[in-house]
């Protein structure tokens, strides 16, 4: 018989840093499950991700039991590490904070791929590009 689900929550926690303190553990704590337990396998399964925003799902069960889904990175972070600025711009029309360039674009569309809801790989370059542009960045050949 399948466990029923108590709550789906959804962080976004830095990777091979998860502890008890806040965020994570003020809203894992309410529903009960044991946090140094989601903190030790978390850590372990990210430990290759360290200083990485991972975007986490985690699905609690009735019976104070979880499991998790780790994702990629967001495409903002890529997109910020790539380019190497510490933010975009606050008006991406009128301030440019930077380019990046197609290749660079198709790189971070073939590292997000699983994660997004586009049907190949032009489309996700297309996704990519839009964020790029909503930081203020000019995307170049």
């Amino acid at each position: 018989m399948a466990k029923k689900i108590k709550a789906v929550v959804r962080l976004q926690i830095a990777g091979g840093a998860a502890t008890p303190a806040p965020p994570t553990g003020s809203v894992l704590g309410p529903h009960g499950i044991n946090i140094m337990e989601f903190c030790k396998q978390f850590n372990a399964k990210t430990a290759d991700r360290r200083g990485q925003t991972v975007p986490t799902i985690i699905t609690i069960y009735v019976d104070r039991t979880f499991e998790f889904i780790t994702k990629t990175p967001p495409v903002s972070e890529l997109i910020k590490n790539k380019c190497k600025i510490v933010k975009g711009s606050s008006r991406p029309n009128k301030d440019k904070v930077g380019s990046i360039t197609w290749t660079d674009v198709e790189e971070i569309a073939k590292a997000k791929m699983p994660d997004l809801n586009a049907v190949d790989l032009e489309a996700a370059k297309r996704c990519v590009a839009g964020s790029a542009l909503s930081m203020g960045l000019q995307v170049i050949d």
